[in-house]
Parts: structure tokens; sequence; C-alpha cells
């Protein structure tokens, strides 16, 4: 399906409408003859869904290299790929809006601060700072992320081998996550699924039925677990997203809507994070000697992870007023695409970018976005993977290495990725 513009009007049809190379067209309609253009004059670049779902980077590089802006029609959206125009345009909120209303977040999950800017967007920010600041996450949050990933290690000791994203990763995001939103309420397994429910309903591009069932299914599951835990922590107030927000006033919508934001990136990428740097690390034995030698942290090998194989591989806008931006005419109301994981292989930037690699400098990383919507959550996954995590699995497990009897770790996703299995002899 394809995207033009009628005049004013924005359609899409599935037309093989005949284009010049200018992408300008005439189409009769109506016995009237109307001009016809694409929404942008970006070259086109085509994928294949499944191999760039499969594998992104091939076909990021390509764009890099030809058309560093490009529409992708099987994407509906045009997508930005260096870092440095990333970084710099991220910034123009006037121009490239976090405002969807139309958009499936939105839609799904309510109105969370994510799909704000300006003030509205700053003022939740502010709101949730006592939660998610560092001093809290040093102070507060580290105890409990300690205690909890001590107690799943000691279940894993009773086994042999089993794979590490379900008996390691899965269980010491989920419980992180519980404590940090104040769902306390929630077990781990349900805290997994209704994180993967709502990732598969904003990412639902075509319209799935049964998709979007399960994503409602997955935020009323939230609503229900808050409703239970809103009486407890208004009359024994703490440090969790629940209980702050409700401290500084926001409402019960704006309270729920950035709950389920939080729960819907706070489980995946710390999961995927945790299991996909431990497999980094058992297949680079060289970096994880660094490590163990005490020439590179912990921390180091999760935020070259975080660049190499991007959790969060990009965060779309919505054009919010014409403009010309690199040369490419964008139409208000046009959708576009931030390439995090593309910004993070730019070769222009990070020598040799497809390598693993942690004593890389990485203050122009794009891991965790950047500009006024970089990710609140930061210093939790970094307190959480790179201080207690991963050391701890280390630790414990020191002979720890992947099962050979399985076959190469598979990794999928592009806007989201991670592996989907991490099969150890611990």
């Amino acid at each position: 399906m394809y995207r033009y513009r009628i005049e004013d009007e924005w359609i899409s049809s599935i037309c093989d409408f005949p284009r010049n190379p200018n992408g300008v067209i005439l189409e009769p309609m109506n016995n009237s003859l109307y001009v016809v253009t694409w929404g942008n004059n970006a070259p086109i670049y085509e994928v294949d869904l499944k191999k760039f779902w499969e594998n992104p980077y091939p076909d990021l590089k390509l764009m890099r290299e030809k058309n560093p802006i490009c529409f992708v029609p099987q994407l509906h959206s045009t997508l930005f790929t260096k870092r440095n125009s990333i970084s710099e345009n991220e910034k123009k909120i006037d121009i490239f809006s976090s405002v969807q209303p139309g958009g499936l977040m939105t839609t799904l999950m309510g109105e969370n601060m994510m799909r704000k800017d300006g003030e509205s967007h700053q003022l939740e920010r502010k709101a949730i700072l006592p939660s998610i600041s560092p001093k809290t996450v040093k102070n507060i949050w580290k105890e409990h992320f300690i205690k909890n990933t001590e107690k799943i290690l000691y279940q894993i000791k009773r086994k042999e081998k089993g794979d590490l994203i379900k008996d390691f990763a899965l269980p010491v995001s989920a419980e992180a996550l519980k404590t940090v939103t104040g769902l306390s309420n929630m077990a781990f397994t349900e805290m997994d699924r209704v994180s993967q429910g709502m990732i598969d309903g904003i990412a639902n591009i075509s319209g799935d039925p049964l998709i979007e069932a399960n994503c409602h299914n997955c935020t009323q599951s939230i609503d229900n677990h808050i409703d239970e835990m809103l009486p407890i922590i208004k009359k024994s107030p703490n440090h969790s997203l629940l209980s702050v927000q409700h401290q500084a006033g926001l409402s019960e919508t704006q309270n729920r809507a950035n709950i389920k934001l939080a729960i819907s990136g706070g489980q995946n990428e710390p999961r995927d994070a945790i299991a996909g740097t431990v497999w980094a690390l058992l297949k680079n034995k060289n970096q994880l000697n660094l490590i163990l030698e005490g020439k590179s942290t912990w921390l180091n090998a999760f935020e070259e992870y975080s660049r190499w194989i991007s959790p969060i591989g990009m965060s779309p806008r919505r054009v919010a007023k014409n403009a010309i931006i690199e040369s490419i005419e964008f139409t208000k109301n046009e959708r576009i695409f931030f390439m995090f994981g593309s910004g993070n292989r730019d070769e222009d930037v990070f020598d040799n970018p497809e390598v693993f690699n942690i004593k890389r400098k990485l203050s122009a990383s794009l891991a965790f976005g950047a500009g006024p919507h970089f990710c609140a959550g930061a210093w939790i996954s970094r307190c959480l993977i790179g201080e207690v995590a991963l050391p701890l699995l280390f630790k414990c497990f020191p002979k720890i290495k992947l099962n050979q009897n399985y076959s190469e770790v598979k990794f999928t996703g592009w806007a989201f990725r991670g592996p989907l299995e991490v099969n150890c002899i611990y």
C-alpha cells in the first residue's frame, strides 16, 4: 500500500500508479485531471518486510549509503538513518512532533508522556523524577534489584542448563519493573505478557484484530492491578511510579497511561538487553576477559550492546508543519521514523560499527534516544543490568557458556529487537 497526496488530501491506494522520476503523476478522477504526488520528495526505498524484521541492518546500511532520508512504502513512513541527522532533528519538536492523536500507542494505551511535547511533556517528566532519578535508583531501587536477582539465581542453581531469557532475564526485568511501577501485586509472568501484548499492539500496522484484542486485554489487566494498588499507595506513599504521580497531582488518566508506557518498554527492553549482552560476551570471550581482568566494566558491555543491537530500534514522529529538511519537502501530518538502530551503526560516527567492542567510546550512541525524549528509565536500566544482573550472574555461574546443542541464537525485530532464546549451560 502506498500513500499519496491529492491536493491537500491524503489517500491510501493499492493501485500501482505509474510515476516519473520526480514522483509526480497525472491521474484522471471524476472526469477531472488531478496532480498526484508522493507525500514528500524523498527517494523511495523498498524493503522485504519479513527480511527486514529478521535482520534490518543490510537495508539500513544501504539507506545510509544511498538515501539517508528515504520513504519506505512498506512502512508507510519516511526514515532518517544517519546518526547526526537523527540527533539534530529529534530536537525539532515544532516540526517533528511526538503528539500523535491517531497513533496506535495513543489509541491503545492512552496519551502518555512520550506522546506529548513541550510543557505538558516536561510537567509529567518532572512528576516521575522522584521515582527514576539517579539518587533514587542508587539509594532505594538498587537494593531491591539485588535481592530479587539473588533469589532468581538461587532458583537457577538447581538447573544445569536452560534458556537464559526464561530462567533469568525475564524474571529479573519483570521483578524490577513490579517494584518501580508499584504493581507488586502482578505476577512476573503477567508483567511480561502484558508488556509484550502492548508492544505487539503498537506495532500492529496491518491492523490484525486478534493482536488488537489481545492488547486491550493486556491494558485492562494493568488497569485491574492499578485498581488494587491505588488504595494501598494512597495510605502508604512510596517512590513507585504509581505513587509519585499521585503525589504530584497528575490525573488518574495520566497516571495510568504512563504506567502502561513504563511497562511496554520497561520489560521487553531490559529483558532482551540482559540476555543479549550475556550472549554477546559469551560469543566474544575476548570482550568478557576484559571485564574479568578489570580492563572494562559490565556497564560498558551493556551500553555497547545497546548500541550494537539496539533494543529500541526507532522512534516515530508526526510532521507538525510543512518544512524542508535536508532538501526533503515534508508535509504536515506525514509520519517519519528516527531509526536509532541505524544511527548506532553509522560508519561516519563509529569505527567498525558492526563489531561488538566494549572499549568503544559511546558518547554518540543513540541507545537511549536523544533530545527532550531521552529515555526516562536510562538510570534504572544501567543499574539493573550493568550493576546488578550481569555481575551477579557471572559471579554465580563463572563457567556459564552457550549450549552448542542449539543452533545460532536468532534475533528478530526492527522497531524492537532482541533474541528469541539464549540456551546456556550454567
